[in-house]
């Protein structure tokens, strides 16, 4: 038995899911979210938790069981408190500012970078070295924190470019004069 996929689910007050027509279907406070479910899978609810069983134990399926209970455990997750990841800027004169609905970034390039917000995807800008992904699909918060930051990517010698507020950046030593 999956270890993560027989873990029950707890379902918080003002949160409801359903299935139908192969969809794992969660709405709660802050939306709703869809996912595509295996038919071979089953979810049943009772006493506020919600579980995954599965149909046998193949190896595909054994996977797909932890793969679906973690997905609808983010889900649950997403449609309740939400998801944020943030990013920090580094580097001389390199900044971000918020513009309506989308961020222009400054970053070395010769021309500013414009990202706008996507559906479900609030941009932040909490001062001109920070920007706060934030939604409630985490899939979508962290890819579109991942394009963001790979417009530019830290690089080693001096740390500049955009990474999470997380990220350690390893250091390299630059040339030393010759003896």
């Amino acid at each position: 038995m999956s270890r993560i996929g027989k873990m029950p689910v707890v379902l918080p007050a003002g949160v409801t899911v359903n299935v139908a027509d192969g969809k794992m279907v969660v709405k709660g406070p802050k939306g709703t979210l869809e996912q595509d479910m295996d038919a071979r899978i089953t979810l049943t609810i009772e006493g506020g938790h919600a579980t995954l069983t599965r149909a046998n134990d193949s190896k595909e399926l054994r996977a797909k069981h932890g793969l679906y209970r973690a997905l609808l455990h983010n889900m649950v997750t997403g449609v309740t408190s939400g998801f944020s990841k943030g990013l920090v800027i580094n580097g001389v004169g390199y900044k971000v500012a918020k513009q309506g609905n989308k961020i222009v970034l400054n970053v070395g390039y010769s021309h500013p970078i414009e990202y706008a917000e996507s559906d479900g995807i609030k941009l932040d800008c909490p001062s001109q070295t920070e920007i706060t992904v934030s939604g409630i699909d985490k899939v979508r918060v962290g890819q579109v924190a991942a394009d963001i930051r790979s417009i530019r990517e830290p690089e080693p010698y001096h740390g500049y470019g955009i990474r999470y507020k997380d990220e350690v950046i390893e250091r390299k030593e630059g040339k030393t004069a010759g003896k």
